[in-house]
């Protein structure tokens, strides 16, 4: 399958698209999650709630941040395969961190539950027909395929865990 052209999403989405050369894209979708769930489950629970300058989240919060926005993705992503033409509201991603309370949780706990969506979003990407991947619709007002909602999950999953990483081991 061909990557996504950048006529299948809003420009605001290209730096996560451009995170993933793969054309396969349940191949990155897979590894970087076996990858994400070993390099979390290293960082000590007594570290997961610091903040640091310049970033306003902490690391427990960082990760709510992924199963949400993954969650949302997906949901789109399964609307649009099944050919549903209602347009999609956005998500103030600032508002969702303030009130999920996301430091009150373990991080295992909270790394388990994207690890959970995560395998939930492999089942629906791995079984959709083909046509359905270039199936589009609206969301948040800017026109999406299928296909790029792929990419923008597990580009914004290399753009974050990135920064984690920056941010736990600067060297």
């Amino acid at each position: 399958m061909p990557r996504p052209d950048p006529s299948e999403y809003a420009p605001y989405y290209e730096k996560y698209v451009a995170l993933v050369p793969e054309h396969e894209i349940l191949t990155p979708m897979r590894s970087d999650l076996a990858e994400t769930v070993s390099f979390l489950s290293g960082v000590p629970e007594e570290e997961s709630c610091l903040r640091h300058p310049p970033y306003t989240w902490s690391v427990k919060e960082v990760v709510g941040h992924l199963t949400d926005s993954e969650r949302i993705f997906g949901y789109r992503a399964l609307r649009f395969a099944r050919a549903d033409s209602t347009p999609l509201p956005g998500f103030d991603e600032n508002a969702y961190a303030r009130v999920a309370e996301f430091d009150r949780q373990s991080l295992a706990d909270l790394v388990a539950e994207f690890e959970a969506v995560r395998r939930s979003h492999l089942s629906l990407f791995g079984n959709l027909p083909d046509v359905a991947w270039t199936r589009r619709g609206i969301a948040n007002g800017n026109d999406v395929s299928v296909r790029a909602l792929a990419y923008i999950i597990v580009g914004h999953q290399r753009h974050h865990v990135a920064i984690l990483r920056h941010r736990l081991f600067p060297a």
